[in-house]
């Protein structure tokens, strides 16, 4: 099932330790907190491919690195159920596809981002691939994984893409890089540098 964002999500919980001297009585302790050590689902089976974004300027960079690496954006929330299902199953999958690089961004921790990025639903997943730049975008839950599934294959194991030819990297559209800029979320220069390496693109394309 996919989550609806209109709703906020918080995780919270505190644990209280009580001491009695049975010899003596018992007394008032402080209470303190008792920090787990376990992983959050979010953060269990990570393969080295997998990766959690912590800034838009990140996100950026990472694309444009990606060279002709396949790149699949992993729009997820702790709070949805639908998330946390298809989580491991995803982890699957970039274990069995360890070229792709698989970006993970925590959508309560950058909306500001996911806005300017137009994701209204989760999970939500898109994938990037060099001089192609985005190929596709999607929801897909557990029920549907099929649809995750199909995408990876296809694109995973595509070498007929202008990216094989070793072109300039697309990343996001100038009109979601300009969207983070105007958030203060990235630096213009990140604008100014995708704009050149679409240019070189083109001109490329032309000649």
């Amino acid at each position: 099932m996919s989550c609806c964002l209109k709703a906020g999500f918080s995780v919270y919980g505190s644990s209280v330790l009580t001491v009695e001297n049975r010899a003596k009585g018992s007394f008032r302790a402080q209470p303190s907190l008792c920090r787990s050590t376990a992983l959050r689902w979010w953060e269990k089976s990570l393969h080295p491919n997998m990766i959690e974004i912590q800034s838009a300027q990140e996100l950026v960079i990472s694309l444009l690195n990606a060279g002709d690496r396949l790149v699949v954006l992993d729009f997820y929330s702790p709070g949805c159920g639908g998330c946390k299902t298809l989580h491991p199953k995803i982890c699957q999958l970039a274990e069995m596809n360890s070229n792709a690089i698989f970006l993970k961004v925590n959508y309560e921790q950058h909306k500001p981002m996911c806005y300017a990025l137009h994701v209204h639903v989760l999970p939500f997943f898109r994938f990037y691939k060099g001089e192609d730049g985005r190929l596709c975008s999607f929801s897909c839950t557990n029920a549907t994984i099929k649809k995750f599934k199909d995408a990876l294959a296809k694109h995973g194991n595509d070498r007929s893409s202008s990216s094989s030819i070793g072109g300039p990297t697309k990343g996001l559209h100038e009109s979601e890089l300009l969207a983070l800029a105007s958030n203060g979320l990235i630096s213009r220069d990140l604008v100014m540098n995708s704009s050149v390496n679409h240019t070189v693109e083109e001109e490329l394309v032309l000649a």
